[in-house]
């Protein structure tokens, strides 16, 4: 059963609710789809770091809409946790769930994009 976080609960803005899975549904195969593009793993090195951010602020060289596209295959995956904040979408690591059901997978995806 998927959480879904609704805009509402943080703001006042019409958003469509914000779909998650819980920790035991996520898949290897979508986790590591996910972190296979260049683009998206820049993106959870930069949430790495274990601060919200916002989408602007982590600045790819890439138009809004496809920026948009890989914050949502991240987020279906499991990979990061959105949540709307006024008209902004904070994102999060999901470190400790992805921890959780594949124990060393995120820190060895991570090493190895930093080489």
């Amino acid at each position: 059963m998927s959480t879904v976080i609704s805009g509402a609960e943080t703001a006042s803005v019409a958003a469509e609710p914000l779909a998650h899975p819980e920790r035991d549904e996520l898949e290897l195969a979508a986790v590591l789809h996910a972190l296979s593009d260049p683009m998206r793993l820049r993106i959870v090195a930069k949430l790495a770091a274990g601060e919200e951010r916002t989408c602007k602020s982590i600045d790819l060289p890439v138009v809004k809409s496809t920026c948009t596209h890989h914050f949502r295959v991240l987020r279906e995956a499991g990979v990061i946790r959105q949540r709307q904040e006024g008209t902004a979408r904070l994102n999060s690591l999901r470190r400790t769930d992805l921890e959780h059901r594949f124990p060393g997978l995120l820190d060895a995806v991570l090493r190895s994009a930093r080489q």
